[in-house]
């Protein structure tokens, strides 16, 4: 077998004009990456014979780390990057992506991917193996380069096992265990074995490469400015406390449900069940503790040298909350970040940054727009963090009529009413809703603009959400009471299909094009939910709910057990609280995917989701409410009309582009639970290098 199998050929003169970096200094690819190099040649001497060719050769592999945003669809673009592909939120009960020239839609939502399609995470076209092999190809050439001090030589070799571990775990929540790389090959030898590795084996390996890149000084623990080695130009460079909060996350993720099991996820009669390369084989609770320790072992160290911790809102107000929330994880040196990719074009056309171009929804493109669902605008509670539930809220009178404020409050006072945000300031970061103002202010942290319409008729929404309904003569449909019926129309590409907007990512017309929009890898409010679950999962449940309730505090939210005091006392629930909590605090950054895969959650996969429509109620002269379909913005707002403040609502069912085929389905079939994990490339499986395909696929 061939190495160039898995490798793809790769060469050292293949370095490639990748849009992405990591790091801010000025980076080359290329032929401008040999720029004055003695005859024109690259090869490994070359690239060893001077610190600021190994410099830029180690930026290369910054340049091909996981970016999260599909931001391109040009050629080279890495698979999970393509605008084309789709991200692994529109596969969660959060979002739903209405741009059906999607691989989410046309493998995805209609259930046809197979090993002969490309899944959302390519095993061989995401840059991995890469990163896998320049990364050796360093190590193993470090000790030769002339003019660099030895502590520069372990920082570098520091950062490149980072780099590699970090690929590596890339792909393993997709496909489980995986070909285990510990050095360069030339594509000479005889043989070689790369046969697929176990869980157990792939994850003491990415665990083994952290340990040896944490232990002693060789990473700094913060680019914080405080030394010239520590400038925040290399600001997205590998860090001891990035290192060490990723090898927390890759404990917590193998001790979860989906690896740590008396039972494996599928149906146990497979070969890579039966050889543990999906699973362990067992349950071990030492796996919790594991990770619990390494939770611990992170936040000892951060008490210890300070710099992290999370972005605290100056104003405490919903607008002040929502800015310490949109601050902390979209500024490029927030203490929040403890490591973030990101793509050198930060706006432009098309072909340089889909994710803003084709994202942002006033600029009516909108192939970017992943649609919140009304489930997760649900998962956010009350602003004073009592739990949200439709069905009692709505009883109690809490969403329509007269006192409903399902996301503002309005109080009569004299000359009109007071006006407030009704639920965590996070909804508001995280779904654009009826009646929010159309900025937060970047400096001041204060809302402004007009508001969003979203009723039937509204400025922003139209017909788009909800329509009359017409018989077959064309003729508008009535009930029995005489009223107009109204039917989803979900229209694609708009900006509220489903009744929402997204914000995350993109946010408002003052932020989006000012904006770094670097992806965060791992962050504070992440470590402090992982350190909350590992905690509640080794039984620890108070000190689990006042870890969670640092994030919670941060928004104005009151204790997790508010309205369910149950959980103080029962794991399960507990655990259940904490995913809900991360779905609301790490929206549309991968958690809830991975958070169904690990949980082996396929209820949430075969659930049916749902959209909102909205109706304005206006009161006539007779004292009756009846619905207004016309915008407020324009005749009705120049005319004195107060904002409106009075709504009814109409849940329905999502079902465009396409409805999703897993909808309905037995959660526990066969069919439905071989999604928890990825088809290997069936070219691959036959190139006989020992590639194990996963069950069901």
């Amino acid at each position: 077998m061939k190495i160039k199998n898995i490798f793809n050929g790769l060469s050292v003169a293949v370095l490639g004009a990748a849009m992405l970096s990591a790091c801010t200094d000025d980076i080359k690819f290329g032929n401008a990456f040999i720029e004055k190099a003695p005859g024109g040649a690259v090869n490994v001497d070359t690239v060893f014979s001077s610190p600021v060719y190994t410099q830029q050769f180690l930026n290369s592999l910054y340049a091909r780390q996981y970016y999260g945003l599909p931001y391109a669809n040009a050629s080279g673009t890495p698979n999970s990057s393509n605008t084309y592909t789709g991200k692994f939120d529109a596969l969660t009960d959060c979002y739903q992506l209405h741009w059906g020239s999607t691989r989410v839609e046309n493998s995805y939502y209609t259930g046809s991917l197979n090993s002969n399609t490309t899944p959302l995470m390519g095993f061989n076209d995401d840059y991995v193996w890469e990163v896998v092999r320049l990364g050796w190809m360093l190590i193993e050439n470090i000790g030769r380069v002339p003019g660099l001090s030895d502590a520069q030589k372990k920082n570098m070799v520091a950062q490149a096992k980072c780099l590699i571990a970090e690929r590596y775990f890339d792909l393993f929540p997709h496909y489980g265990g995986l070909p285990i790389i510990r050095n360069t090959y030339t594509g000479n030898e005889g043989s070689y074995e790369m046969s697929r590795s176990t869980v157990d084996e792939t994850v003491k390996f990415m665990v083994g490469l952290l340990d040896e890149a944490i232990e002693g000084d060789a990473l700094v623990w913060a680019y914080n400015g405080n030394t010239p080695e520590t400038n925040s130009t290399n600001v997205g460079r590998w860090t001891k406390a990035g290192a060490m909060a990723m090898k927390a996350k890759i404990l917590t993720f193998a001790a979860s449900p989906l690896f740590n099991n008396a039972k494996p996820y599928y149906d146990g009669s497979s070969e890579a069940e039966q050889q543990h390369l999906v699973w362990y084989g067992d349950y071990q609770k030492s796996r919790w503790d594991d990770a619990l320790k390494a939770c611990r072992d992170f936040f000892d160290e951060v008490k210890k040298n300070g710099y992290y911790g999370l972005r605290e809102a100056t104003s405490k107000t919903p607008d002040g909350y929502r800015h310490a929330y949109r601050m902390g994880y979209i500024l490029d040196d927030s203490p929040e970040a403890l490591h973030t990719t990101r793509v050198i074009s930060i706006y432009g056309t098309q072909g340089t940054y889909c994710w803003l171009s084709w994202g942002w929804q006033q600029n009516g493109i909108n192939r970017n727009n992943y649609t919140p669902t009304q489930e997760y605008v649900d998962m956010f509670p009350w602003k004073d963090g009592t739990p949200f539930d439709w069905d009692k809220d709505f009883a109690a009178g809490r969403i329509e009529g007269s006192n409903g404020k399902l996301f503002f409050s309005y109080t009569p006072i004299r000359g009109g009413f007071k006006k407030e945000a009704s639920r965590d300031p996070r909804l508001y970061e995280n779904a654009f809703v009826n009646g929010q103002q159309e900025q937060l202010g970047w400096e001041t942290g204060t809302s402004t603009g007009n508001v969003f319409e979203f009723w039937v008729g509204g400025y922003h929404a139209s017909s788009n959400v909800l329509g009359e309904a017409k018989d077959k003569d064309g003729k508008p449909k009535k009930d029995e009471n005489g009223n107009q019926i109204y039917e989803p129309v979900e229209a694609t590409l708009t900006m509220c299909p489903t009744g929402y907007g997204n914000v995350k990512y993109l946010l408002d017309e003052q932020f989006h094009r000012k904006a770094d929009n670097h992806w965060n890898v791992v962050t504070m409010p992440e470590m402090y939910l992982i350190y909350a679950e590992c905690l509640a999962q080794t039984d620890n449940l108070p000190e689990a709910i006042n870890q969670a309730n640092v994030v919670r505090k941060r928004v104005g939210l009151g204790s997790l057990t508010m309205g369910h005091p149950e959980i103080a006392t029962n794991k399960d629930a507990l655990i259940e609280e904490i995913l809900r909590e991360r779905a609301c605090e790490l929206g549309l950054t991968n958690a809830r995917f991975m958070d169904m895969v690990r949980y082996k959650r396929t209820d949430w996969m075969t659930k049916q989701l749902h959209g909102l429509g909205i109706f304005r109620m206006q009161q006539g002269s007779d004292g009756k409410w009846v619905r207004v379909t016309r915008p407020w913005l324009g005749d009705d707002k120049n005319s004195g009309t107060k904002e409106p403040n009075r709504f009814e609502y109409q849940k329905f069912e999502l079902s465009k582009p396409v409805r999703r085929v897993l909808w309905g389905m037995d959660p526990d079939d066969t069919d439905v639970r071989k999604w928890l994990m990825s088809p290997f490339p069936q070219t691959e499986i036959n190139k006989g290098y020992g590639l194990v395909q996963n069950p069901g696929w």
